[in-house]
């Protein structure tokens, strides 16, 4: 099996999934992995998927870009992925951010982190309110290395969040057992 990413990006509207979806599936394709968003009326999918050893990759691309092309989005891609491609790390915790809309909230917090690497493994953001008072909250899932105490990610963020003049919380991420 070969494992790619596959993404792609435009106006929302009904049929996107079903569309790329078909043609996945008349490929012989498998959705491994996915993540589906609507951002300000804009479609954004990520998935990784699974083909056979001998699947046409370039008739693939094409019954991509053809469907893609017919639902009128602006990009879609995929790409090989290779077989030594790995799960990340497991998330460890999760991070609040809320505070007055302004640039650079998200760079800044996600600088702190990547300075002590500890990788972000999931983040959505959110401008709420009017355009006179504009509230912006993000939600991080982190990941943090074995040893790393929940105190030394709450005084990294507490000073990220005195520096931008939000509020920034951080808790463990209760594990699932399925």
């Amino acid at each position: 099996m070969r494992a790619f990413a596959l993404s792609a990006v435009g106006r929302d509207r009904p049929g996107i999934v079903a569309g790329v979806t078909g043609v996945l599936l008349d490929h012989g394709i498998n959705i491994q992995d996915s993540q589906m968003t609507i951002l300000r009326g804009r479609f954004a999918m990520t998935l990784v998927v699974a083909a056979q050893d001998d699947t046409d990759i370039a008739a693939l691309r094409a019954d991509l870009e053809q469907a893609g092309t017919g639902l009128e989005l602006d990009a879609v891609a995929i790409e090989e992925i290779g077989e030594d491609a790995e799960d990340g790390p497991d998330p460890s915790h999760i991070v609040s951010v809320y505070g007055v809309d302004h640039p650079g909230i998200v760079h800044a917090v996600s600088s702190a982190l990547a300075d002590r690497r500890w990788g972000i493994t999931d983040l959505d953001t959110r401008v709420l309110g009017d355009e006179s008072n504009p509230l912006y909250m993000m939600v991080l899932e982190v990941a943090l290395p074995e040893g790393t105490s929940d105190e030394e990610l709450s005084s990294v963020l507490s000073t990220v969040g005195d520096e931008q003049g939000v509020e920034i919380t951080s808790r463990p991420l209760e594990s699932d057992t399925l």
